[in-house]
């Protein structure tokens, strides 16, 4: 783990490990709450024109979502 959060590259560390296959590797390698943080820092909140998603704006999509 704290390969991963140096940013170093999973396949690097399975090859370094050993690992023939990334889900031996991935076995190992969970997410802390500070690598989770730091995803989720990346992660921008979408824009849309209008502040709203296409499909809220169209009635048709709307109407027909009413249907189900």
């Amino acid at each position: 783990m704290h390969l991963i959060s140096a940013g170093v590259d999973v396949t690097v560390i399975r090859s370094w490990l050993g690992h023939v296959s990334l889900d031996t590797t991935n076995h190992y390698a969970r997410a802390n709450l500070e690598t989770k943080r730091k995803a989720l820092e990346k992660v921008a909140v979408p824009t849309t024109p209008g502040g709203q998603p296409s499909w809220k704006r169209d009635a048709s999509v709307l109407a027909w979502l009413d249907t189900l």
